[in-house]
């Protein structure tokens, strides 16, 4: 058993299975009434900005967003009050064309009192991470 805070731990679970592509494990990590919020407020992956609640909306956010994308997390902090947890990173991501970019924000889960997370906020800009995007050489 982990003495790590369930957030905390949690998020690092859920960082580890997107990384290693491994949907089933990625979701049993989530609560089924879980909301996620990538980024929060309106954006193309969520044009009304209301997230994706329930594990159907969050399985098809995993099949839009994860499946096709190559992350590595890189958390450079992480701060645990009550039963969650903000962290601090840049995401680089790998996508099928060969481009690459950098999308740095906070990061912040919530988890229920089962451990499961029920809240997944993601705080980063679009324009920001377009700012990094590189295109493959032919």
């Amino acid at each position: 058993m982990s003495n790590e805070h369930p957030a905390k731990l949690a998020g690092k679970l859920s960082m580890s299975a997107a990384e290693r592509k491994v949907k089933d494990e990625w979701l049993a990590l989530y609560a089924d009434d879980a909301k996620i919020e990538d980024p929060v407020g309106p954006s193309p992956m969520d044009p009304e900005g209301k997230g994706h609640t329930g594990k159907a909306a969050i399985t098809a956010f995993w099949d839009s967003n994860i499946a096709n994308t190559n992350l590595k997390f890189e958390i450079r902090d992480s701060f645990a009050c009550g039963q969650e947890a903000a962290n601090v990173g840049t995401i680089h991501l790998s996508f099928p064309n060969g481009a690459t970019a950098l999308c740095e924000g906070v990061f912040k889960y919530t988890v229920n009192d089962e451990g499961k997370i029920s809240s997944l906020r993601a705080f980063w800009e679009l324009e920001r991470m377009m700012a990094t995007m590189t295109q493959p050489t032919t």
